[in-house]
């Protein structure tokens, strides 16, 4: 699926702050990596993040 540009933006940020407040990461993380954007854009980039989008 294709996603928008604001579409991309949501599910990453919420992914971001889901890792920020504890959540399970879904990829194997570097050693000194702890921004949770940089994670959470990992993850996206890999198809790894469970969040999907309903369109009317």
């Amino acid at each position: 699926m294709e996603y928008t540009k604001y579409e991309k933006s949501r599910i990453i940020s919420t992914r971001a702050l889901q890792v920020s407040m504890g959540a399970p990461l879904l990829i194997k993380k570097e050693k000194n990596e702890i921004n949770p954007i940089e994670i959470a854009r990992k993850e996206f980039e890999k198809g790894v993040i469970p969040i999907t989008v309903k369109r009317e």
